[in-house]
């Protein structure tokens, strides 16, 4: 018995209490019901209802040290924010997370960087989480406002567990303190007790909540207790999902009401139940309650006692034992989330909420419109306490409400029944607009500014700056607390809580658009904004939302300003037009001189003073190209002047600068004169004196690419730049870049050949490109290397030819210009000379050398020579070869050997095909050679920009025999071909080296040692690399550290090399060894392994990771991949389509991907040579039909479509119909070879892959509306179908016309358009390839798969596809007819009198036949004559004609097929067009006829420009063609057109504007016309259009929100109220309208009301209550009853709406009534009338009665 009571103590025998320790039984027991004294404060009975409960909830008894089980609510930097039960919230510091956090916290600050391990609560915690808390304290402010600051400490929250009562089967609260290689140490927060998470319990965890990505110190875990070993100093803890969310609290799990924690879920039984809760009892004889707001609403009326339910506690009172728990289901099962509501939904107003249940000490509960419920606090009911009437709360009643709060732990909403929250403007910070004026109160001066209430939940901030329009020294001075203030919102961040203001009187006050994004910055705009900085170089202006741009020094005024500093001052407010934008770069070009441009003599003057106009900032600025004239020739360049700005402009291009060839920068400049034009031209520099230009096509392309550097904080070790070289030194290379970063190329460095002078390898502005080595950010000094074998991508073959194409693309436009000019004999003759071409010469001359010169009569004032190697056969006259033509030098190189000269067939080359050539010829940049085939080739001689320099035994000699392989198999215009040098050439450059290798040669020193592999030795970080660390290991040996071998575990994104400092101790294990001069890894057994650099390791353990090192991220035309590292000789490439899927981040992939990143990629192979791995980092691509996936541009084919490349390798197609869901004019403009796109596949067969770009395809989930639908097959097409498609072509058949990739249908010309079109080309003018149609489908012949469409206007409803204008003649049966009938007379005599000629004609005469196509003998009869002999071949051209003429059975057709004519029916067919020619004029000159094209429509608004009709009437006209965008420029250029006075027709216009967005745009279209409106009209009357337009087309939801938006704006407009009621009367909301009227008349003057009043009942009896509507005239009528135009409406009203009886009835009253004799004339008169069209005789005599009786009345008074 002893040990069943020691197992079971909590059965019904009484546990003993051993010794040493006090008995607590009846605290242990019971915790509420049976403690009488809560008991007594808890619970009551009332005297009606025994059963009746009475609950305090969580807010009346909230104490410190209360265990709660919260909700986080919203996440920042330095604290959770989270809800907790009963509708109240708190906040955890970023301090009390756990102490594993806390300390990584202080770490962080006490080193002052950034610690790896250490994340943010943003990264740990998301919204949602449901986590287990301890209220530390609560601080009441001022206003009376709880602040409730808690903790998730393990060690606060469990601190009243113990090692000895951990169980099996407990779920604990518990957070990570440290990642181990097999798991993770957890914090729960017990002594002596140490957790442990298993790794593999947490992979289904890490799958489905992290999604891969591992768990982090800090973060908060749902843990169940697995095992217990040691007496509770182990625990083995699982986060199973599955596990965590099915555990239970037992009480086999030892839980006592001392260490009770919220979150368990328990079982539980129903004890009592009542209105305001249930009383439940669980675990044996624990007790605790269910308040009604934590009573699941599906069954809130189903419980009953006895009834067991399952429970989950929430929180647990320390002094009082009270436990609270919850029966919702979201909180039944541990691990979940409760459910939330969408953000949009808060500040939401309820125009009708019903009462659920009112409790009078707590509040309501109320049903939403939606079915949810709500709760509003008892304060939140009524504006007062003395205002609350607990009578209009009963259940049932209806009240507007607005959501202020959602509660998460509650899942309810927080409602107000307040009128003053109902109405404000601003709720929470998502309701505040950038650029809104709004009021707000001073609460506290600070040294960055001012602090300002909005309201009591929106605080922000007035920075200093913007406390005026001047700097205040003193704002102490000028605000003070509590005072009101006006101001305008500079910012707003609702995710931050950040709202920036501002108090400066122009910002307020302006009138302006509000500039708050780069978007709108369009060109010509004028803003106000404030300068926040002024440096001699311009000012920088500041926008709204960060948004900043630059006003140049020449833009600050009409006159030069020198010192800009001295002018303008930070903070002050100007106006400024913007010039330029670049949305995409966030760039903002402006000016303060608010004119377009500057006066010519203004812009001469700036430029004479050295302030160059506007060249800088606008060309400069934005990298475009420009054409140049030049102006004079100078010794070292061109003076020229930029077209663009019409030669004002002054800039010079050095001679270096003309091209990226030496030897083409002197010929350029020696062709180039005077006044020629320069294209293609960008701007590099200005130095203040003058602008310097260049041409040099490497440094254009690396602009305009991007891959450049504009500052040297953008500067990164590894980057390949292409610059130009400065300046040539004894020790080196000075490079610079664009945008003016210079660099310095080591002699060392300069080449992989020994350097003796430097000057033997480069020149003062030769090309280069240039790898940057290291940055010394101090001096700001960056060091190159110009290697051949750094800078090249390592395919030479690919880099030589693209030179040698380059240059000889330049010698083309250099012999065009000659052409051009053509200005003497010599000049022509140098371009006639190519290569190839065989010259008559005459020799001149033998020179000592051997060479020998000639002359001849082409080669006129040339110097032609021949050296003695092509000097051939003896004679004075002899043929020649020209080799080489030096333009220059005017030299001609020729050759006389017989193998050039012989003639022999050209055989077919193929491209990349290898051939052994000899050396004819050597130039500065390329060399001549001769194929076997006798053609000539040329070869470059460098392979690189930087390949500048040759030993004598590496350079080409004439007659050397070489291997070349051809590029380019078409000769050029040049008369060569292009190769490379093939296999055969020796390789001038080593292998190409990494990131990780460069440099190494000189800084570290081959230094002997007598270390070998396994070595364990101590040394000093010497410096971090991205990809590598030096490690300095005595005071000569140092060693390397690959980021391979610094971590185990490498977190993806992170840098690992960065975990280390420059001055740390580590301690390293010798791994490899690498050659100092090759830095190949070398074995341990090399025999210069003791010479080598160590390569050393600090990893615990040593085997390979998973994830990559970046080595570069610079992408260019040669190198468009990834380099990657997985280990010091382990690489691998990323190509740029397997980068992501994601679009943004494939167009700018180097902001992505940084050196030494880590990443974790899927190998897909080898390369050939097997020394790289193709990598990918979004997995094995799947190119199946229906996936979605990534591709670039390549090809654009007009109009057929784009080739796209894609992942893999493969290549896709796309048809202009898969472009978009909606077909354009121009399908293929938005498309350049190189944009990125998403694609869907369509079909993949036989290699071919077909792909969709439209949005319906990539997200079928937006519901995007698609206007023309996809059509696959001919089933797709019905007859009568109006579809659009494509023009494909025009032939003798018709028209063909695309309506798919697969599917054409045919117009016959008939069917195209009503005019006869003799001349087919007209069809071809205005029917051209890919053009836009829309057309009827006539009929379907699905055998056949024939389509036969219509373009004819009364078949598509659009207008003919030929203009009228054209005067063509209309097609007519009946006039068809006539002429057919004529023509057949015409053809009978004819034929007979061709009969009589041919009898008597003489037998000697040569016969003539005649052949009839079959069709002539039922139709034109059309004669074709042959010649005889000709008579067979044309047999066949008949057979031909015949199945041509099947294809057109029609007459019609066959009738416009005549090819002669008689003069006389020329003579008719004359007369008839003049005929039609005047009708059509008169139809013209016709007043009454009404417009049927835009030429029409044209000429209508030239003659009435202010005519709003006619222009509304033009926009209808391209509306019933659905030209959308026609219409939207018609009314563009009314608004232009229209005069400024014709206020009216105006308005007219921007109303008939936003009709049409509303009908054919977007929302956001039509608010960007709406805005516009408002800000050139009257406002009001803008507003009003636009309800009406809502409303019109059923639009109710917009409407009532700009009602509520004018209401607020224009409440003192009576017709604005007057409107709103009409339009809500019209929805039938006349509740909402009653209130209305009274927020109408508190609003308005008070001589306004009655007037408001009378309205409303009109109202009221149009479209409301008629009841209502009379009630409110007779309340009227009986406070102002003298108001006759009041009592004459109500009569009319009456007459038209009521009975005889009650019309009676008021006139009775009115003549009764004490008014002056005018009005009861009036009166009377009425009633008379009335009784004269509805009464009787009688009734019309009592009428007159009274009128006799008022008289007498009055008459006795007056006597009186």
């Amino acid at each position: 018995m002893a040990s069943m009571e020691e197992n079971f103590p909590r059965g019904g025998i009484q546990k003993k209490p051993t010794e040493g320790k006090t008995s607590n039984t009846k605290l242990e027991r019971d915790n509420l019901f049976d403690d009488k004294n809560i008991l007594t404060i808890m619970l009551s009975m009332t005297c009606q209802d025994n059963h009746s409960m009475l609950l305090f909830l969580l807010s009346q008894a909230l104490c410190e040290g209360m265990l709660l089980l919260g909700c986080i609510k919203e996440v920042s930097d330095y604290e959770l924010v989270v809800s907790l039960p009963n509708g109240l919230s708190g906040f955890v510091p970023v301090t009390q997370i756990s102490d594993a956090y806390s300390k990584l916290l202080s770490k962080q600050v006490a080193q002052g960087e950034l610690l790896e391990d250490l994340h943010s609560l943003v990264d740990l915690y998301s919204p949602g989480t449901l986590v287990r808390c301890i209220v530390t304290t609560i601080e009441k402010s001022a206003d009376g406002r709880r602040s409730i600051k808690l903790s998730i400490d393990p060690k606060k929250v469990n601190k009243s567990l113990n090692a000895s009562a951990l169980a099996s089967g407990m779920l604990l609260s518990g957070f990570v303190s440290s990642v181990e290689d097999h798991g993770y140490l957890i914090d729960i927060g017990v002594n002596g007790t140490n957790a442990f998470l298993p790794r593999q319990k947490a992979q289904n965890y890490i799958k489905t909540v992290k999604k891969g990505s591992d768990l982090k110190i800090g973060q908060n875990l749902n843990c169940v207790i697995v095992e217990v070993k040691n007496g509770g100093r182990v625990v083995l803890l699982s986060i199973d999902r599955s596990e965590v969310a099915s555990s239970l609290a037992t009480e086999r799990q030892n839980w006592s009401l001392s260490n009770l924690l919220p979150g368990l879920v328990v079982k539980a039984r129903v004890q009592k139940v009542a209105p305001l809760g249930i009383k439940l009892s669980f675990l044996s004889f624990f007790t605790g309650i269910v308040d009604f707001m934590h009573m699941d609403p599906e069954k809130s009326m189903s419980y009953s006692p006895d009834q067991v339910v399952k429970a989950c506690i929430i929180s647990i009172n320390p002094t009082t034992k009270v436990v609270r728990l919850t029966l919702r289901q979201a909180f039944l099962h541990p691990g979940g989330s409760p459910n939330q509501i969408s953000n949009d939904r808060i500040g939401a107003v309820v125009e009708e909420s019903t009462v659920k249940a009112f409790y009078k000490q707590f509040g309501a509960v109320f049903e939403l419109d939606d079915g949810t419920l709500a709760f509003a606090r008892l304060k939140h009911l009524s504006k007062t306490r003395k205002s609350f009437k607990p009578g209009a709360f009963k259940a049932g009643c209806k009240h507007k409400c607005r959501i202020i709060d959602y509660s998460l732990m509650d899942e309810m909403c927080i409602v107000s029944l307040k009128y003053q929250i109902i109405e404000a403007r601003f709720l929470q910070y998502q309701d505040i607009h950038t650029g809104d004026v709004l009021q707000g109160k001073v609460f506290a001066l600070k040294p960055i500014g001012m602090q300002v209430k909005v309201t009591d939940a929106i605080k922000g901030l007035v920075p200093s700056m913007h406390l005026a329009d001047v700097i205040l020294k003193q704002p102490e001075k000028k605000y003070n607390i509590g005072d009101q203030v006006r101001c305008r919102v500079l910012e707003c961040n609702p995710a931050g809580k950040k709202l920036i203001l501002t108090l400066k009187k122009n910002l307020v006050q302006s009138k302006l658009p509000v500039l708050s994004n780069y978007e709108d910055a369009k060109p010509g705009l004028i803003t106000h904004g404030f300068v926040v900085c002024a440096r001699e170089f311009g000012c920088i202006v500041k926008f709204y939302n960060d948004v900043k741009g630059l006003v140049p020094k020449n833009e600050l005024s009409s006159e030069p300003i020198s010192c800009p500093d001295e002018v303008f001052h930070e903070g002050q407010v100007v106006k400024v037009m913007v010039l330029k934008c670049e949305p995409e770069q966030e760039r903002l070009l402006l000016s303060f001189r608010l004119s377009n441009k500057p006066a010519l003599d203004d812009r001469k003057e700036c430029q004479n003073k050295g302030d160059t106009w506007s060249f800088i900032s606008l060309y400069l600025f934005s990298f475009q190209m420009v054409d140049v004239k030049i102006l004079k020739k100078r010794d070292n360049g061109l003076e020229v002047s930029v077209l663009e700005d019409e030669g004002n402009v002054i800039a010079s291009i050095p001679t270096v600068h003309l091209s990226d060839f030496v030897a083409t920068c002197k010929l350029l400049w020696h062709c180039l004169q005077e006044g020629d034009v320069l294209p293609r031209v960008m701007c590099l520099s200005d130095n203040g004196e003058r602008i310097i230009l260049s041409r040099k096509s490497a440094v254009i392309s690396a602009v305009q690419e991007e891959q450049v550097v504009r500052n040297f904080s953008e500067i990164q070790p590894g980057m390949l730049l292409t610059g130009y070289v400065r300046n040539v030194m004894p020790f080196g290379v000075f490079v610079e870049f664009p945008f003016g970063v210079t660099g310095l190329a080591p002699k060392v460095s300069m080449s992989d050949k020994f350097v003796t002078d430097t000057k033997d390898h480069f020149v003062v502005g030769q090309t280069v490109i240039a790898k940057v080595m290291s940055i010394d950010e101090e001096k700001q000094r960056v060091l190159l290397n110009l290697k051949v074998s750094e800078c090249s991508s390592g395919d030479s073959a690919a880099e030589s030819f693209a030179l040698l194409n380059q240059y000889f693309k330049e010698m083309k436009e250099i012999r065009n210009l000659l052409r051009r000019r053509g200005e003497s004999s010599m000049t022509q003759g140098l371009c006639e000379l190519v290569p190839g071409k065989e010259l008559q010469l005459v020799v001149q001359d033998v020179k000592e050398d051997g060479s020998a010169l000639f002359s001849g009569g082409c080669v006129t004032g040339l110097t032609v020579t021949a050296t003695r190697y092509h000097l051939g056969g003896q004679g004075f006259k002899t043929k020649a070869l020209v080799l080489h033509v030096d333009a220059l030098a005017s030299k001609v190189y020729v050759s006389l050997r017989e193998e050039l000269l012989k003639r022999r067939a050209k055989q077919r080359l193929t491209e990349n095909s290898q051939h052994y050539a000899i050396v004819q010829h050597i130039a500065e940049e390329f060399a001549i050679m001769s194929l076997e085939t006798g053609q000539l080739a040329a070869i470059p001689i460098a392979s690189h920009f930087n390949d500048t320099f040759r030993f004598d035994s590496e350079k080409l000699k004439v007659g050397q025999t070489i291997s070349a392989t051809l590029k380019a198999v078409k000769e050029n215009d040049h008369g060569l071909l292009l190769a490379v040098q093939g296999a055969a050439k020796k390789n001038v450059f080593v292998r190409v080296r990494n990131e990780s290798e460069t440099a190494l040669e000189e800084v570290l020193a081959a230094v002997k040692h007598s270390l070998s592999l396994g070595d364990v030795v101590t040394g000093t970080v010497k410096s971090v690399k991205p990809t590598h660390v030096t490690v300095a290991i005595d005071d000569k040996l140092t060693g390397s550290i690959h980021a391979s071998r610094i971590l185990d575990e490498v977190p993806i994104g992170s840098f690992p090399t960065f975990t280390l400092k420059a001055g740390q101790k580590v301690t390293a294990r010798v791994v490899g060894g690498r050659d100092v001069n090759t830095h190949r890894y070398l074995p341990i057994t090399h025999p210069h392994f003791t010479r080598s650099i160590p390569e050393l390791s600090i990893r615990p353990r040593s085997h390979v990771v998973s994830s990559g090192y970046v080595l570069s991220s610079q992408y260019n035309i040669l190198k468009n991949w990834l380099e990657v590292e997985v280990a010091p000789d382990i690489r691998g490439r990323v190509p740029h389509l397997l980068l992501s899927l994601s679009t943004k981040v494939l167009k700018h992939p180097e902001k992505s991907f940084k050196n030494g990143q880590a990443i974790s990629a899927t190998v897909t192979g080898t390369d050939v040579t097997e020394t790289n791995l193709y990598l990918s980092l979004t997995g094995i691509q799947s190119l199946e039909q229906g996936t979605i996936t990534v591709g670039m541009v390549t090809k654009v084919t007009p109009h057929i479509g784009l080739t796209i490349a894609l992942p893999g390798g493969k290549t896709g197609k796309v048809s202009i119909f898969h472009l978009s869901d909606t077909y354009m004019e121009d399908p293929l403009g938005d498309f350049k070879a190189g944009k990125i796109v998403r694609c869907y596949i369509l079909s993949n067969e036989n290699g071919k892959i077909q792909l969709s770009l439209r949005q319906s395809r990539l997200n079928p989930k937006s519901k995007s509306k698609v206007e023309d639908v996809e059509i696959t097959c001919i089933k797709d097409v019905k007859k009568g179908q109006l579809v659009r498609g494509y023009v494909k072509s025009i032939t003798s058949s018709g028209v063909f016309f695309g309506l798919s990739p697969s599917l054409l249908g045919r117009i016959l010309f008939q069917n195209v358009s009503p005019y006869f079109v003799q001349k087919h080309s007209l069809y071809e003018k205005y029917l051209p390839e890919g053009k836009l149609l829309t057309a009827k489908v006539l009929g379907v012949n699905g055998k056949e798969k024939h389509i036969e469409l219509s373009l004819l206007p009364e078949d598509t409803g659009m207008p003919s596809i030929l203009p009228e204008s054209l005067g063509l003649p209309r097609y007519d049966a009946e006039e068809e007819k006539r002429e057919a009938d004529a023509r057949e007379k015409r053809e009978q005599l004819k034929v007979k009198t061709k009969r009589r000629i041919r009898n008597s004609e003489s037998e000697q005469a040569k016969p003539k036949k005649r052949k009839i196509c079959p069709t002539d003998e039922n139709d034109s009869g059309i004669e074709v004559y042959y010649r005889e002999e000709e008579e067979d071949d044309q047999e066949q051209e008949a057979d031909k004609k015949k199945s041509k003429c099947l294809l057109y059975s029609s007459p019609s057709f066959l009738l416009f097929q005549r090819k002669k004519q008689t003069k006389k029916e020329k003579e008719l067919e004359k007369q008839k067009k003049e005929k039609e020619l005047c009708k059509l004029e008169a139809a013209l000159m016709d007043p009454s006829r009404q417009p049927q094209s835009a030429d029409d429509f044209d000429r209508l608004v030239l003659s009435s420009p202010n005519s709003s009709i006619l222009w509304l009437q033009y926009m209808a006209f391209h509306l019933q063609a659905t030209e959308i965008e026609k219409a939207r420029a018609v009314a563009e250029r009314a608004l232009k057109t229209i005069s400024f006075r014709e206020e009216q027709e105006k308005l007219n216009v921007w109303v008939a504007l936003l009709n049409l967005e509303n009908m054919y745009g977007t929302e956001e279209t039509l608010m960007k016309v709406f805005e516009r409106a408002v800000q050139y009209n009257e406002p009001l009357k803008v507003f009003q259009h636009l309800c009406d337009i809502y409303a019109s087309s059923e639009k109710y939801k917009q409407a009532e929100e700009l009602y509520h938006t004018m209401l607020k704006r224009f409440r003192q407009e009576k017709s604005v109220w007057l409107k709103y009621a009409s339009f809500l009367l019209k929805q039938g909301q006349t509740e909402a309208t009653h209130r209305l009227l009274e927020r109408a008349v508190k609003a308005l003057p008070t001589k306004e009301h009655v007037d408001v009043i009378s309205r409303f009942a009109q109202l009221e009896f149009r479209f409301g209550d008629a009841e209502h509507a009379k009630a409110l005239f007779e309340s009227t009528l009986s406070s102002y009853p003298k108001r006759t135009d009041i009592w004459s409406i109500y009569i009319d009203i009456m007459i038209k709406h009521g009975s005889q009886k009650e019309v009676r009835d008021i006139f009775e009253r009115v003549v009764h009534l004490s008014l002056a004799p005018k009005k009861m004339k009036f009166l009377f008169k009425r009633y008379l009338d009335y009784e004269k069209k509805f009464g009787t005789t009688e009734s019309v005599l009592a009428v007159k009665r009274a009128a006799l009786e008022y008289v007498e009345t009055k008459s006795s008074l007056a006597d009186i």
